[in-house]
């Protein structure tokens, strides 16, 4: 009797512990943003009027993105004239 109270409990706390673990949100991450200029325009919009309901760590990526896309990668060389311009 007392090991059927157990395994019911057991199964019980198991299907409980299962269903609090639903599927989580994707996490965005800086180049994701970058690449989805139609999703960094919305969150942007979503961290001028919601930023503590999104969360300061997302919109920080947010503006990442949004500098990187900017900016682009940085890596473009300086490429001086020949010559000198004469003014």
């Amino acid at each position: 009797m007392c090991f059927r109270w157990v395994a019911a409990v057991g199964a019980v706390s198991a299907a409980l512990l299962l269903s609090a673990c639903g599927k989580s949100q994707p996490t965005e991450t800086v180049e994701s943003l970058a690449n989805d200029p139609d999703r960094l325009k919305q969150l942007r919009e979503q961290c001028k009027t919601e930023r503590a309901k999104l969360g300061e760590e997302l919109c920080d990526r947010v503006a990442d993105a949004t500098q990187r896309r900017f900016f682009g990668s940085g890596k473009v060389p300086y490429n001086p004239p020949k010559e000198s311009p004469k003014f």
